[in-house]
C-alpha cells in the first residue's frame, strides 16, 4: 500500500506531465527521417527495457516469471492492442499532421471512453454527455483547419482520422486495462513484451528492418524512455499516492498546453489560433464530461 503523500503526488505528476509533454517534439523529429513502424521498433525494445529494470528493482521478477496462462494471453490481445497497433496509427498520424494538431486530437481519448462505456459498459449516455461530445468534436474540427477558417479547407482529413482513431483504441485499451488486476508493471512490461514480437514481425514483413539513420535513433529512444517506459510508472505513482486522486488526474489537463510551447520553440510551428482554440473546446469538452458524471452519481 502507497504511503499518501501529496507533495510527493504532484512531483510524480509533475514529472509525466514534462515527460508527456516533450515526446511529440520527439515523435515528429523522429518521423522526419524513419518510418512510423521504425520508431516504434527502437521504442518499444527501449521501453520494454526500461520496464524490465523497474521490475527487477521492485522485486516482481518471479512473480512476472509465475504468470498463468490467461494472464499471458491476456497480454497477448492487450500488447497487440497497446503499444502496437495503437502506437503504429498514432506515429502515422504524425507523420501526416502538424505536431500542434496531432497531439491534442490524440488527447481526445476520454470522450472515446465515454462513447465506448455504452456498449461495453452498459452505460448510459446522458445529455451532459452529449454536449461534452459535440463540444470536443467541435475542437478536433477546430485543429483540422489549421489555421484557416473554411470548414472545407481541412487539410490532411486522412492523419485527422489516424489521430482519432489512435484515441479511439487507447480508450478501447483503457477499458480492457481496468479489468486486469496484475501488478502495474508486471503486466505492462508483458504487454510490451508481446508488442516488441509483433514489432519486429511487421518491420521483417514489410522490409523495414533496415539500417535506421543516426538522426532518427536517439529521438526514437527518447520516446521509448519518456512516452512509453518510465512516463505510465510515473503517473501511476502519482495516483497511488495522492490523497485525493481527482486533483492529480485534472493536473494532466496541463500537459497539451505545455506541449504546444515545447513545438513551437524546438519544431518551430507557427501555433495557429484554431489550435489554441480546438484544444480548449477538447479539454472544456473532457472536463464538463467529467464534472456532469459526477453531478449524475450524486
Amino acid at each position: 500500500m502507497a504511503i499518501k503523500n501529496d507533495k510527493i503526488a504532484y512531483l510524480y505528476a509533475a514529472l509525466a506531465m514534462l515527460c508527456w509533454s516533450t515526446v511529440a517534439v520527439a515523435f515528429k523529429r523522429a518521423l522526419a527521417c524513419i518510418s512510423p513502424a521504425q520508431l516504434l521498433l527502437i521504442a518499444n525494445y527501449v521501453a520494454l527495457l526500461a520496464l524490465v529494470i523497474q521490475v527487477a528493482i521492485r522485486g516482481k521478477i518471479r512473480e512476472s516469471l509465475r504468470q498463468n496462462r490467461r494472464q499471458i494471453f491476456f497480454s497477448m490481445i492487450i500488447g497487440f492492442i497497446n503499444p502496437f497497433v495503437y502506437y503504429l496509427i498514432l506515429f502515422k498520424a504524425y507523420s501526416l499532421l502538424p505536431a500542434q494538431v496531432a497531439q491534442p486530437i490524440n488527447f481526445i481519448w476520454p470522450i472515446m471512453l465515454m462513447l465506448l462505456s455504452v456498449p461495453l459498459l452498459g452505460q448510459k449516455l446522458h445529455l451532459v454527455s452529449l454536449i461534452a461530445l459535440l463540444v470536443s468534436f467541435g475542437g478536433v474540427l477546430m485543429l483540422s483547419l489549421q489555421g484557416h477558417m473554411d470548414v472545407l479547407a481541412i487539410e490532411k482529413p486522412a492523419g485527422v482520422m489516424l489521430a482519432l482513431s489512435s484515441s479511439l483504441i487507447w480508450a478501447l485499451y483503457w477499458i480492457f486495462n481496468m479489468k486486469d488486476k496484475r501488478d502495474d508493471h508486471v503486466k505492462l512490461m508483458t504487454n510490451f513484451f508481446f508488442s516488441s514480437v509483433y514489432i519486429t514481425a511487421w518491420c521483417i514483413f514489410t522490409g523495414q528492418l533496415t539500417r535506421i539513420p543516426a538522426a532518427g535513433i536517439m529521438p526514437s529512444v527518447y520516446a521509448g524512455i519518456f512516452e512509453m517506459g518510465i512516463t505510465f510508472v510515473l503517473w501511476i505513482k502519482a495516483l497511488q499516492t495522492a490523497t485525493t486522486t481527482a486533483r492529480v488526474s485534472n493536473l494532466i489537463y496541463i500537459t497539451p498546453f505545455i506541449s504546444m510551447i515545447f513545438i513551437h520553440f524546438f519544431l518551430h510551428e507557427k501555433i495557429y489560433l484554431t489550435s489554441v482554440a480546438g484544444l480548449i473546446l477538447i479539454i472544456g469538452g473532457i472536463i464538463l464530461q467529467q464534472y456532469g458524471a459526477k453531478g449524475k452519481n450524486k
